[in-house]
């Protein structure tokens, strides 16, 4: 085993790279090579590429903990899950490529797991059953998870071709007999602003199953 690597420093630096170079230049051999050792002895850490997303995805939703713990509680479970889901994008958005990395990973760390108990407290008191608690939080998860991926994705591309979401080249392809999708082109607002209306949207809905 090569001395003076551990899991952390190995997960660290995948990070670097990640932010650096994206997730599909993120291979053990790159990170073997940034490491200044081996493939091999990245082995004694790390089984294979997943573990690696796995351990990478848990420090990540580590800090996404932390940073909650240290929230003071909201006025309602609506606030609270509103509160989980700006802080988990806001995480992502600190790295490249930050949303992809956590899609089908396992989290690696017992302590991250259970900090969910106190969020499914929280919305079982609140009038849910305890299965509509963890789709709730399943949900809003996902919905963060693809909004990020897209938001990264559109950001990424637009910066290596401009033209690539132009609006005017847009309409011209669409021709005619397609005025409302070309409409829903300029109404797009990337963001912030997006991202807000489109979580209460999914907010609205589990609050219509509470209600029911």
């Amino acid at each position: 085993m090569a001395k003076g690597i551990t899991r952390k420093c190995i997960v660290a630096a995948a990070l670097e790279l990640l932010n650096e170079k994206g997730m599909d230049a993120l291979t053990v051999r790159a990170l073997a090579s940034r490491l200044d050792v081996r493939a091999p002895a990245l082995y004694w850490h790390v089984r294979n590429k997943q573990e690696l997303l796995d351990e990478m995805s848990t420090v990540v939703m580590r800090r996404v903990t932390d940073t909650l713990a240290g929230i003071p509680p909201r006025a309602s479970w609506r606030d609270e899950v509103a509160t989980y889901a700006r802080v988990l994008r806001s995480e992502y958005l600190l790295h490249r490529d930050g949303a992809r990395i956590f899609s089908g990973t396992r989290i690696s760390d017992p302590d991250v797991v259970k900090a969910k108990e106190p969020w499914l407290a929280r919305l079982t008191a609140a009038g849910f059953t305890l299965a509509e608690a963890d789709d709730a939080l399943e949900l809003v998860t996902a919905f963060v998870v693809g909004f990020v991926i897209e938001e990264q994705e559109r950001d990424q591309s637009a910066t290596t071709d401009p033209a690539r979401y132009s609006l005017a080249e847009r309409d011209a392809w669409l021709g005619d007999d397609a005025e409302l999708v070309k409409a829903t082109g300029h109404l797009r607002d990337d963001g912030d602003q997006r991202f807000e209306r489109q979580l209460g949207i999914v907010l609205d809905g589990l609050a219509a199953r509470l209600r029911h």
